[in-house]
Formats: C-alpha cells, structure tokens, sequence
C-alpha cells in the first residue's frame, strides 16, 4: 500500500463534512464565483487546523510525510519547499554564510542563487563552466577550477554547483569535486531543480545528494506529477547546522501553506518511491520509439543529452524561437527556446500510464514543413567568449547599492560596471550580474538574444536599447 500521509489526513478531514468558521474565505469553494471544477478542487484547499498537522512545527501527516521522503531519497533530514526551488537556494546560502562571507559558485547559475547572495550579503567567486558543444550550452564547472578556487580561496564558506544543467548535461566531475569540498571542510550546495526523477532508477544518472553533496535543492514540479511551486530540499552532512537552515526555511516560507501544494509533493514522493524498474524499462521504450520517429522527419534534427526526459530538437537555418512559435500553432508547447534549439522535457510515464506520442510526432512535423517555407536565417550566433575560469566582480552587492547608477546606451557599455541583471528567461540564468565588468562577449550574445526575439527579464530597459551602470565620477 503506498503511503501519502497528507493526502490521507486531508481526505479524512473532508470526510467529516466540517463547517468552516476559518480561513480560507472561499469556505471550502462554495463563495468562489471560478467554474464548477476549480470548486471542487477549492474543498481541500485547507489550513492548519487540528488533524492536519502546522507545516513549520510538524508532528503529525506532515511529519511523517517528510521522513518518508528523506527515506525515499536516503537524506539525513528532508523538506517539502511551498516557495519553490527558490526559497531552498535562499536558505541553503543563508544557512551556510553571513555577510561578507565568500562563497565560491557556478556563473552560469539560476538567478535565484544570485538573489541569495545578494540578501545574505555573501562575496561570490564566480567559477565559469565549461562549454558543451553537444547542447551548445554552458555545461559544468570543471573539478581543475574548483581546486583552483578553493586554492586560492580557503575561506570560502560553500561551493555552489547546478546538476544537471536545464538542458540535462551532467557533470562526469562531481563526485570529485564533492571530496575536494569535504577535504577542506567547505560544504557542497546543489541546486539540482531538474533532478528531483534521477532517484527513480539507476539508469538515470546519479543525483548530487548521491554522489556526496551537503545541501540539495529539487524542484518536485519539473520532472515529478507535483503542483508547480512544489519542492524538495534535502540535508546529508556534518557540515551543516540543520536547526540554522530549519530557521531560515520558516523564515522565508509563507506561514500560510497551500495544502493543495503539500498533498501533490506527498503525491510526488509515492509516485516516484513505487517507480519500479519495469516502469523504467516501459518508459525508455517509449522515449526510444517517439525519438526514431522524430528523426524521420526531414531537417528536424534531435540531440539526446544525458537526462533521458531531456530532448533537444534543432531546425537548421532556423532559430529555436522561430522552431517554437512553429510548434506553438500546432498546439505544441515545449519548455523553452534559445538561439539555436527548442528543448522538450518528457513525462516519466509509469508502464500503466499512455502518452499521445504519435499525435505529438505528427504535430511536430507539421511545424517543421511550415518552418521550411520560411526564409534560411543566416544570423551568425555567438557564445561568450572564454571569461576567466575564476573571477570576482568589481564590486559587491551591497557596494552596488551605494553607488549611484545611470541608463546608457548598452553598446558604448563595454567596460562599466553593470548595476543591474540582465537575464534571458527561460532558463533564468543571467548573461549580465551587478558589479561585473561588461565585456564584448556579453554584448554580442546580448544582442543575438534580441535579435532572436528572447524574452529578457531584469534590470533594463532594452526597448530603449539602455542598460543599468554605475555611474562613473569624474575621477573616473
């Protein structure tokens, strides 16, 4: 019998047929004016009240609900996240430094590890990764520059690393780079939000919390059948005060918790503890038989990273943008697109489950031929250029904020310090972060973002073609 202790206390709670003379004010859906199916969804939109346990001191569902997901993950202390994979980068970062703390982390991170720091008043050593011609993204941060990093910064007081990457690039490196960190004592922080699946099989590749990391961040709504906004954050080490980070997570996470949310993460955790390895086998299957097809259609080209829910498809002389507004009028939505590819997640079905793969191929197909009829887009594209393996900015967060800033032009901004982020969303990882220098590289990839008709989010105003910088005094 598979075991979801919330979801139970829930159910039996609504059994009752209680009145509700408490939060919240839709009491139980029946004041919503929504449509009759959110209603009935609204019944067990429920708070903490007897029976159901207080989600920041748990005692009763709750807490069981979260040894069995440090069971079901071999974790030395689990947490379900309400906030997101980002309330989990905020605490992991505030739990393991103070301010003025350097903290040695990955450059092309997801932008909530850079809000973080900023919060926590940490100096980041930014450690650049490699490039990964195969995805033709920026992969993994080599173990040569992690060792170079803690060599030259001894007192850094974590190492930050994204596993797997969004585009399902996995590091052969990090079980290396997890020693190194515990031999001088510096505790290894994962943001894994695309790896909360890799415990459903070894033939997945190994989660970080496996191979030895301290602090592990999983977004459950990614990859698993949770609500989005649903996560895991998982404690496996002597280096890390758990009743420090169990403050913070109250701290940061909302005192009023969706129970909708928590139930579809116990969901989560069953579904994935009751994935058996004929599951697996059914699925790969699958995934096989919907690749081969996909690549008997003509100029569609399929890259096959290392996460196997992972797919990148590819129109040559096309730009991913272009690839997915294609897909999208064929009723296609995929995760996101950059310059050069769109990227599929798949579904980790069970043998039980089915999936409309054929009508998916055929819809796929369709995009492509009408994608042809459009002009070859010859735009060259750049990546950025080789950045030093190991940099600090110019200045820190909390120096940026004293300073005072200016809207230029963002092509004369080469060589200003950037005051504000600068992200292409998805996937959220910043091209530009304040107190960095602004080089050509970044400009040029910048521009292909624009070109390419990327959404950017942060501090600009690009339709003006302005970007924040500090001001320079006239010393400067």
């Amino acid at each position: 019998m598979i075991k979801r202790p919330i979801f139970d206390a829930m159910k039996h709670f609504y059994s009752q047929q209680n009145h509700s003379l408490h939060v919240p004010g839709h009491k139980h859906g029946s004041l919503s004016q929504l449509p009759p199916v959110f209603r009935e969804v609204m019944r067990f939109d429920l708070t903490e009240l007897n029976g159901l346990d207080d989600f920041h001191h748990p005692e009763e569902a709750i807490k069981e609900a979260e040894e069995l997901l440090a069971q079901t993950y071999g974790a030395e202390r689990s947490f379900f996240l309400i906030n997101g994979s980002t309330v989990g980068n905020l605490a992991m970062i505030y739990t393991v430094c103070r301010p003025g703390d350097r903290v040695i982390v990955q450059r092309n991170a997801h932008k909530s590890i850079f809000h973080g720091l900023e919060l926590a008043g940490a100096l980041p050593i930014y450690v650049a990764p490699d490039w990964d011609e195969q995805t033709k993204t920026a992969g993994h941060v080599s173990f040569d520059t992690i060792e170079q990093a803690i060599h030259t910064y001894p007192d850094a007081k974590a190492v930050i690393l994204t596993h797997p990457t969004y585009f399902g690039v996995v590091s052969t490196e990090l079980k290396a780079i997890s020693d190194l960190c515990h031999q001088t004592n510096i505790p290894l922080l994962v943001d894994e939000a695309h790896g909360a699946h890799l415990q459903a099989s070894d033939l997945f590749p190994q989660s970080a919390l496996s191979i030895g990391a301290d602090l592990v961040v999983q977004s459950a709504h990614k990859t698993l059948p949770a609500m989005t906004m649903g996560s895991f954050l998982h404690v496996n080490s002597a280096l890390v005060d758990i009743e420090r980070l169990n403050h913070y997570l109250r701290m940061l996470q909302s005192s009023s918790p969706s129970y909708l949310l928590m139930a579809s993460l116990d969901d989560a955790r069953a579904y994935l503890s009751s994935f058996t390895q004929h599951d697996m086998h059914t699925f790969l299957q699958r995934r096989g038989q919907f690749v081969e097809g996909l690549k008997t259609i003509r100029k569609l080209e399929v890259i096959e990273p290392n996460d196997s829910l992972k797919l990148l498809l590819r129109v040559p002389g096309k730009s991913g943008y272009q690839l997915q507004t294609a897909l999208e009028k064929e009723k296609v939505f995929v995760e996101l697109a950059d310059p050069y590819q769109v990227l599929i997640i798949l579904p980790l079905l069970k043998a039980a489950h089915s999936y409309p793969f054929a009508e998916i191929r055929s819809c796929i197909k369709s995009a492509v031929d009408h994608l042809m009829l459009l002009p070859i887009n010859e735009m060259e594209l750049h990546h950025a250029a080789k950045q030093n393996n190991i940099s600090e900015p110019v200045l820190s967060f909390v120096e940026i904020n004293r300073q005072e800033k200016e809207w230029i032009p963002y092509m004369r901004s080469m060589g200003r310090i950037a005051a504000g982020a600068i992200t292409p969303y998805p996937p959220g990882i910043p091209l530009i972060v304040p107190g960095e220098k602004i080089t050509m590289g970044h400009l040029e990839m910048l521009e292909d973002y624009i070109a390419t008709g990327a959404t950017i989010q942060g501090e600009h105003r690009l339709k003006e073609k302005n970007i924040l910088v500090v001001k320079e005094t006239s010393e400067e």
